[in-house]
């Protein structure tokens, strides 16, 4: 599989588990009814199984369930039936039982055979204690004596029993399997007493049961040669019972869910065995039961093809493992060690040519030769990069002096699902700054792509990528480079001159991984460049780097503070000055490029200013309602003033952002050219941000006579702040007009109807509803509340949709929306206040489409004084006065 992170899927609320309880009525209902025809269940098991394929979809994206599901059947090939995955259950998890026969149904519902080996060792203590003997381990292995072993064969049948029942209700087969498949020779007769060593494993048993459309269910205990009842250890078990069968996974389910780092205490997602394992064993915290594991695994790996790979998960993650590319647990494996090399002779022609005939696309369809791919290698500079196994090979034309190509890049199933092609890709990354290449616009894989190119261009069936240029001009004049060259296939420059509008990219699902769908950008007949216009996306000078004035109006409360500092890092702009009426004649703190400050600056007084061209922009940090004489007065000095065009003005507040002749910055949503020629800019409010971005992506699919409801709580920083108590130097100071004291550790709804921000938000939107009505704007139901913590908002949005969707279709909808956004992260959980706060970009996840398929919950995220207010400033000012839009962000 591919790289994991911590994701812990409950099976219980999973509509996995649903499926599966509702298979079982309807076999039980099928059963009572009628005797059941050979084809009447051939019939009822394909539904079972596309109803939880189907299913699966709400834990991962459809590409990735049925990418997984063809991996997988393919490996059950009925002439060596048990490739498909070993899993080794620990005692103590069968505990969880109904957990563990709910993933294991899952699993046999979609037609897959795992080989199951259960432990029973806390099961085992247990009744040993009860009946007075006292378990004795040496080396962390059990001495077994005869009376111990009488008791543990009666538990290893009753939990085997006990499993195999559980299965059988949920309408799964199941055979169990006590005996007959290891043979052991005594480990230390005398040390260990009654303990085996397995010598060998009779396969047969369990491909029997397989075929009979059973799931086999092993314990770990073996006969010797003589006869004689043998205890061995369920961990050394599994990785014998894996060595005979070679499956393509090894699962460990204890109750731990993974490996831990002995230091950090996280959840260790990936270990690559051939690169990690030496430093890894050197580790402090790697000692006793954590080294002998991973020792064991790596003994185990090294047995198997390197396709094989060890997964430690928890019962109720069995799903999320083996389907999506994120993963549940800890993942081990063999790894990879990459090459590159400069000559076709230094990676081996054969080789080399055998790659390019099984994998290269064009070979396949006929439209080139593995000759010609050759030849081609020999007109300019190449490098071939790649791993040991060969499962990835990457060929970059980098002729002296010109942008590098990359060519080729051909992926065997290996290296997509061991991540290989990520590897490659990044080891290319660091030898080339800039670098294009093409795909099939139906590439299967194609989300890859562009989750890893800073823009694209799709044309004709063909797309293009690039990275490293963030000037459309210089992609234009690259492209032409190419094309009178022959590097490129065909022409791939827009018609019409490069300041023609072309129609923007749409996009599909945000991720992280290789080959997950979690960022997808899907081009359509359009350079993309990140940051432009989901409507159009247009040529953009390069950005500025002159210094430019910023005054700020209303500097005391939050949001001003916020401000100052972004501005302390900006690359290009200085604060000038700051006004506040309260702390006129104090010290600007917080803004360490000059010694700033503070002035009570007067509406006469920002006429005269802007008339004399102090100021390059204006924000105004007021309250609602006080900001209008300050915009005049700018108006005015403006009128009078020699300057070409006056200052751009900022307001914060609410008092511009229904008004005509004001651009409404967010660009995100709204487009980035508007803001780039605007002089007034309304500046959004922090719940109304936040709403938008929760409902834009899905407006197309929206009940239009049931309005979507939003549940937003905010920090208590959000209600702003009121004169205090004065400082020792007599500052006067400011508190916050809420304080977790007067909420009492809890929440407080307020404003329940016709909160301004309720009225903001629909009304932009009704920009973008696909059936708008100017005279009867978007509606949205809004209810805040204020909560204990600082800063951050968390918004819920509970939508009707108009059609049946899944929530991997959601999922793809917010890819699709803000793919290439830098200030939007979409995770697959919902956001924790630690993800939002502080954070300066909007972070959504935790999508959940209700049984109906005709209700979405999401749930969004920003910092109120950040993205919902600062932040955002920043932006909407760095493209105002011709800046890169994300200078003095951190991103």
């Amino acid at each position: 599989m591919l790289a994991l992170k911590q994701v812990v899927v409950n099976a219980s609320k999973t509509p996995v588990r649903a499926a599966i309880i509702a298979g079982q009525r309807r076999v039980v209902a099928v059963t009572r009814r009628v005797p059941a025809s050979t084809r009447s269940i051939t019939s009822l098991g394909q539904t079972d199984r596309d109803t939880i394929t189907r299913l699966l979809y709400s834990i991962g994206t459809k590409r990735e369930v049925e990418r997984y599901l063809r991996i997988f059947s393919a490996s059950s090939n009925p002439t060596q039936p048990a490739k498909f995955a070993v899993i080794k259950l620990g005692g103590a998890v069968l505990e969880q039982i109904d957990e563990l026969a709910l993933s294991l149904s899952f699993l046999y519902r979609v037609g897959l055979y795992p080989v199951v080996l259960h432990g029973a060792g806390p099961q085992l203590n247990d009744i040993l204690d009860g009946e007075g003997v006292i378990p004795d381990y040496i080396d962390g292995i059990r001495i077994t004596d005869a009376k111990t072993l009488q008791i543990a064969r009666r538990v290893f049948q009753e939990e085997n029993l006990r499993l195999v029942t559980a299965l059988e209700k949920l309408g799964t087969r199941a055979r169990p399997i006590t005996s007959g498949v290891f043979t052991a020779d005594f480990l230390d007769r005398e040390k260990y007493g009654l303990v085996g060593k397995v010598t060998r494993v009779d396969k047969r048993p369990i491909e029997a049961s397989i075929r009979a459309g059973a799931l086999p269910i092993l314990t770990s205990l073996a006969e010797s040669p003589e006869g004689q009842l043998l205890n061995v250890n369920a961990d050394i078990a599994a990785g014998e019972l894996a060595k005979e069968l070679e499956p393509m996974k090894i699962v460990y389910v204890n109750e731990k869910g993974g490996l831990y780092h002995g230091v950090t205490g996280e959840k260790i997602d990936v270990i690559n065995l051939d690169e990690e394992y030496n430093g890894l064993m050197k580790e402090e915290w790697v000692k006793y039961g954590t080294k002998l594991k991973i020792r064991e695994i790596k003994e185990l790996l090294d047995h198997l093809p390197r396709s094989s790979s060890v997964a430690i998960i928890s019962a109720d993650s069995l799903q999320k493992e083996l389907f999506t590319d994120s993963g549940a647990g800890t993942l081990i494996r063999r790894g990879y060690k990459l090459f590159k090399h400069t000559s076709i002779d230094a990676v081996g022609a054969d080789r080399l040519r055998q790659v390019i005939h099984d994998r290269d696309p064009d070979v396949i369809s006929g439209l080139s030769s593995v000759s010609a791919a050759l030849s081609d290698l020999k007109k300019t500079p190449f490098t071939i990069y790649g791993d040991e196994p060969f499962d990835v090979v990457a060929i970059v034309n980098h002729p002296d002096g010109e942008t590098p190509v990359m060519t080729k890049l051909l992926s065997s199933r290996n290296g997509i699902l061991n991540n290989v092609v990520d590897n490659v890709f990044n080891a290319i990354k660091k030898d080339h700054r800039k670098l294009f290449w093409t795909a099939p616009a139906d590439d299967e894989n194609r989300a890859w792509h562009f989750e890893r190119a800073d823009g694209s261009f799709t044309r004709a069936g063909r797309s293009l990528f690039w990275y490293g240029i963030q000037d459309i001009a210089e992609v234009e004049k690259t492209v032409k480079e190419f094309e009178e060259k022959g590097r490129i296939e065909r022409a791939y420059l827009p018609v019409g001159p490069s300041t023609a509008p072309h129609r923007a990219a749409a996009g599909g699902v945000g991720g992280a991984r290789a080959f997950s769908t979690q960022a997808r950008r899907f081009g359509a007949s359009a350079f993309r460049l990140p940051g432009s216009s989901r409507g159009y996306a247009t040529a953009t000078p390069s950005p500025s780097t002159e210094t430019k004035r910023v005054a700020l109006i209303g500097a005391r409360g939050y949001t001003g503070r916020s401000l100052v500092s972004l501005i302390s890092s900006h690359p290009h702009l200085t604060l000038s000055h700051v006004s506040s009426r309260e702390l006129a004649g104090y010290k600007l703190d917080d803004y360490t490029k000059s010694d700033v400050t503070y002035q009570s600056l007067s509406p006469e007084d920002v006429e005269r200013m802007e008339k004399d061209g102090e100021v390059d922009a204006w924000v105004m940090a007021l309250p609602n309602g006080v900001c209008k004489p300050f915009v005049d007065a700018v108006d005015r000095g403006a009128s009078a003033s020699s300057k070409e065009k006056g200052s751009v003005v900022i307001d914060l507040g609410a008092d511009y952002r229904f008004e005509k002749g004001w651009t409404y910055g967010l660009p995100e949503l709204y487009g980035r050219s508007p803001v780039r020629s605007a002089l007034r800019i309304s500046n959004p409010g922090c719940y109304a941000t936040s709403t938008q971005l929760l409902l834009a992506p899905l407006l197309p699919y929206l009940d239009p006579a049931s309005p979507p409801t939003v549940f937003g709580v905010s920090g208590y920083s959000g209600a702003g702040t009121q004169a205090g108590q004065k400082a020792p130097d007599g500052r006067p100071t400011t508190v916050p007009k809420v304080t977790p004291e007067t909420l009492g550790g809890a929440i407080r709804p307020y404003a329940l109807t016709d909160h301004i921000h309720e009225r903001e938000a629909g009304h932009h939107l009704s920009s973008l509803f696909p059936t708008h009505d100017s005279a009867s704007p978007f509606k949205i139901a809004f209810v805040p509340s204020v909560a204990p913590w600082f800063s951050g908002i968390i918004s819920t949005v509970s939508a009707p949709l108009k059609q049946e969707m899944r929530a991997s279709d959601i999922k793809a909808l917010y890819g699709e929306k803000y793919a290439g956004e830098k200030l939007v992260t979409l995770i697959k959980d919902v956001p924790h206040l630690r993800e939002i706060e502080g954070k300066h970009g909007w972070t959504s996840g935790g999508i959940q489409v209700h049984s109906s398929g005709r209700r979405v919950v999401v749930v969004g995220g920003l910092d109120n004084l950040l993205k919902g207010a600062a932040t955002q400033c920043l932006q909407n000012l760095n493209l105002a006065l011709g800046y890169d839009e994300y200078a003095g962000i951190p991103v």
